[in-house]
């Protein structure tokens, strides 16, 4: 409604001027500017100071500036805010029928067909979080479980692969690393961990013929397929690149890997929440 007080979840509309000492500062003027109160994207005073005002009304309340704010200008000092007004609106949950469906890109439009879509994407993203929290634990088993010499000249080499993915991963985040020291034994004990487990897989795949097979190999890439609008066309990516194809057989060897372990392993079963699981914890 128009004469809605603002509240928490609102969405307001406002101008606003700041001022230090009776003066306008830079950054504190805006007009038709939005936020959600009870975000926490502004300033607790200020949220403060727009909860329970209608559209139409102008306020006028002081502001707070931590010790730690970002602008130092304005860090530790208490301004002057000037707001006026101009829209409250409450935030609404459609209805869940066909229209909403239609508008999700159900192709029927039917809300039967959204609930079995959504339950299928749900049971999907469930199995896959299974097995990745299922496949670390068992790969740290096998981690810990074999003591043996390692041979120096591939643990160097994974040492410097590490590094240039560390390095490579930096530049992305804008950092440059051209001169960046990186002692040669930072990365050595996660190398040596990644060398041991890689041998013993191997050992594991060539001493129980656990290669990667064609149907499953087919299987995975369809599964990961239904995640798409498209999964024919998803299929068709993947086996027309030779690259492509060897990111799924790795996969599907590890999880062969994983069977194997859990077949000739002594087992305990772990009780999981649904919400532990979905948040990754």
């Amino acid at each position: 409604a128009a004469d809605r007080a603002a509240q928490d979840d609102d969405r307001v509309t406002i101008d606003f001027v700041g001022r230090l000492d009776g003066e306008p500062f830079d950054g504190g003027t805006a007009d038709d500017f939005q936020f959600v109160i009870g975000e926490g994207r502004m300033l607790s005073d200020f949220e403060n100071g727009v909860r329970g005002k209608a559209s139409g009304e102008t306020v006028t309340f002081p502001v707070a500036f931590p010790e730690d704010y970002s602008a130092a200008e304005l860090a530790g000092k208490t301004a002057e805010f000037e707001v006026t007004v101009k829209a409250v609106e409450q935030p609404r949950l459609p209805e869940v029928d066909d229209e909403f469906a239609k508008t999700l890109g159900v192709a029927d439009g039917s809300l039967e067909t959204m609930r079995a879509d959504i339950r299928a994407n749900l049971e999907r993203e469930v199995r896959q979080r299974l097995r990745a929290r299922t496949k670390n634990s068992v790969m740290e088993a096998l981690r810990g479980a074999v003591e043996f010499e390692l041979p120096k000249a591939l643990v160097s080499g994974e040492r410097d692969a590490l590094i240039e993915r560390a390095k490579a991963d930096m530049q992305a985040r804008g950092m440059k690393v051209d001169d960046l020291p990186i002692p040669d034994d930072m990365f050595v004990d996660q190398a040596e961990q990644r060398v041991r487990l890689g041998l013993i897989v191997a050992e594991i795949v060539k001493n129980e013929s656990l290669s990667a097979k064609p149907d499953q190999l087919r299987a995975m890439i369809e599964e990961f397929a239904q995640a798409y609008e498209n999964p024919a066309e998803v299929v068709r990516h993947y086996f027309s690149s030779r690259e492509r194809l060897g990111e799924i057989e790795a996969m599907v060897i590890e999880q062969n890997v994983v069977d194997w372990v859990l077949e000739n392993a002594q087992v305990e079963d772990e009780s999981l929440a649904f919400d532990e699981l979905m948040s990754g914890g």
